[in-house]
């Protein structure tokens, strides 16, 4: 669960690193696809475009991100919140075609007589690993921290341009000790299947997101904890949470005493409302349903 932010601020981390991640992935992307094409290194000018790629991907969450603030209007009542996952859907399904085109183009190099690469193209993947790395890092903890599907899907964009970086120079250092160019190919081959992989696996979070999936445990207990100590509430059935963009959506059963007149009971559906949103931050509706303790006892009145 993400800590004790405003949404406002969580959204903020989030425009900050996909900032930096476009600025980063720009000059990575440029680097490295001159020196692959000086350096005669297909695999390093296939990096570049996986680097290119991550400035596109995080060009997409920054926009996901900016639509996902939007206020509810007449048409979106619930905010534009979806706008985030959706965003994150794309730069996984980005990876994958990334990774398709770059194993077409290996297996097609493979089978064609190049020059071998230049030995500085290492010094470049060396720089790009570590850097990439760092960046993934930077920005894995920004999505942990705020709890963005988009932000996660971008780090692992970031990080899986690493593993292709790191793969290419293996490849790249193979093919100057055999004097054979086809491993700098063979070398962004095998960084394909792997890239497509870590793609694959980042679509889960986000169509879990989409379809309402029941967000994590802690989130229920907080708002269940909150909403016991509410004066008047004797007991607590069910509290159902959605996930719309940085806040969550409540739908939270309470029970109160069975001789309650509907005002006071409403008066106390208002006052854990209000001590929710209060205290728990991420939430932004809480729809609170009021249940007489004597109806519990009833089957037909069981959900």
């Amino acid at each position: 669960m993400a800590s004790r932010q405003t949404p406002e601020q969580m959204i903020e981390r989030g425009l900050k690193s996909s900032l930096i991640g476009i600025g980063f992935n720009f000059v990575l992307a440029l680097f490295k696809c001159l020196t692959g094409f000086i350096g005669h290194s297909f695999a390093l000018i296939a990096d570049g475009i996986e680097s290119l790629s991550d400035v596109v991907s995080s060009t997409v969450v920054y926009i996901g991100l900016r639509l996902s603030i939007k206020p509810p209007d007449e048409d979106h009542p619930y905010g534009h919140g979806k706008a985030e996952p959706v965003a994150a859907i794309v730069v996984s399904l980005a990876l994958i075609v990334a990774a398709i085109v770059i194993g077409v183009e290996s297996i097609v190099r493979i089978q064609t007589p190049h020059r071998l690469p230049e030995a500085y193209t290492l010094w470049v993947l060396l720089a790009a690993v570590g850097i990439k790395a760092l960046l993934s890092r930077y920005v894995s903890s920004v999505g942990e921290g705020i709890d963005s599907t988009a932000v996660r899907s971008d780090a692992w964009h970031h990080l899986s341009d690493a593993i292709t970086s790191a793969f290419v120079f293996v490849g790249i250092s193979i093919a100057l000790w055999t004097r054979n160019a086809a491993a700098d190919d063979w070398a962004a081959l095998c960084a394909s299947p792997v890239i497509m992989f870590n793609a694959w696996r980042q679509l889960r979070a986000p169509f879990a997101e989409l379809l309402d999936t029941a967000p994590a445990p802690q989130l229920e207990r907080e708002v269940r904890s909150v909403a016991s100590t509410v004066a008047g509430v004797i007991g607590l059935e069910k509290c159902h949470a959605r996930k719309m963009g940085f806040r969550y959506y409540v739908d939270l059963h309470i029970v109160v005493e069975g001789t309650l007149s509907v005002r006071q009971g409403h008066n106390i559906a208002h006052d854990v409302e209000d001590a929710v949103l209060q205290q728990v931050p991420q939430i932004a509706e809480v729809l609170v349903h009021v249940e007489p303790e004597e109806e519990l006892l009833t089957p037909s009145r069981k959900r």
